[in-house]
């Protein structure tokens, strides 16, 4: 027999806890799916100095272990675990984590999305000590020295543009002899004095000392040699990925993935499912406004069961 539940939660991290912070309190009694990466990109960013109220910055994890913790004490309930399949066409929605089966009233999506990383072991070895995939998350810490940035779409040329502000230097590391962000993206890469483009490379690997980044191995796509380049940080500007494949087929999302909603609410193209954060968020990624959107989906489906 499925266990019913008014609302099922897919996915931590500061959308879903703050959705389930608000749907608790309104005594809806959510049920939350943690998801492989409980707490989500927060729990493998070091520092957070822009989320509001934290002066001295705090933590990611603890920031989400805090979050966590305010929902507990409204009676939100936990399952670890990922969601591995989902029925959505009609109410109320069946989902199922791992082989237990769970029906809901509505459903609040909250899946995230995913950096992309190159793949190479030593990126993950130096994660959070000088190798990131937010650059407006952790440039601050990348002051009066040289970094680098790899990709070469709109996503990387941001990144490297908002490194000059604190990065003596920045090296913007292309697979090709070509950009492939928009014109004035390229234009606007090309006039920086602090970006140096770098053509035709790939990261072959990420080298340090054991505790920091020291430098890259460059590999040339063109003739394979390879050749050093020292600088402290390196980050990702390959994209993000939002993880919506559980629901393809059943839920509209744009061309690359995203959910979509309708503005100004959270409301998918199914009624009764209403999706927060990054998952329907290609722009902006920041934990508030994660937070911001959680809050919205928990009203969005209380309104919405009480009018059902």
């Amino acid at each position: 027999m499925a266990q019913h539940e008014k609302v099922v939660i897919i996915g931590s991290g500061p959308a879903g806890y703050t959705a389930a912070i608000y749907a608790s309190r309104a005594t809806l009694q959510p049920l939350l799916v943690e998801g492989f990466q409980p707490g989500g990109q927060l729990t493998i960013t070091s520092e957070v100095e822009n989320f509001p109220g934290f002066p001295d910055g705090v933590m990611g994890p603890a920031l989400m272990e805090e979050m966590k913790k305010q929902a507990t004490r409204f009676g939100t309930r936990f399952v670890s675990g990922e969601v591995t399949r989902v029925d959505l066409s009609r109410r109320p929605f069946r989902l199922w984590v791992e082989q237990e089966e769970y029906t809901a009233d509505a459903v609040i999506v909250s899946t995230g999305a995913s950096a992309k990383w190159l793949g190479i072991p030593s990126e993950k070895q130096y994660q959070g000590r000088g190798v990131s995939a937010c650059a407006t998350c952790d440039g601050f810490f990348f002051r009066n020295v040289e970094v680098a940035v790899v990709g070469g779409g709109d996503t990387a040329v941001e990144e490297a543009t908002f490194l000059t502000k604190f990065a003596s230097k920045v090296h913007l590391i292309h697979r090709r002899g070509e950009l492939r962000a928009s014109k004035i993206m390229q234009q606007r890469a090309k006039e920086n004095p602090k970006i140096t483009l770098v053509w035709n490379s790939a990261v072959d690997e990420v080298l340090g000392d054991g505790k920091a980044v020291t430098g890259l191995r460059l590999k040339s796509t063109v003739d394979g040699s390879t050749r050093e380049l020292k600088v402290q940080g390196l980050f990702m500007g390959i994209g993000h990925e939002p993880n919506t494949t559980l629901f393809k087929g059943q839920l509209a999302m744009n061309e690359v993935g995203y959910l979509t909603v309708k503005p100004p609410s959270t409301a998918t193209s199914v009624p009764g499912v209403f999706a927060c954060g990054d998952v329907a968020d290609p722009n902006y990624r920041q934990a508030v406004s994660a937070a911001g959107t959680g809050c919205m989906a928990a009203i969005d489906a209380e309104r919405f069961l009480a009018g059902h």
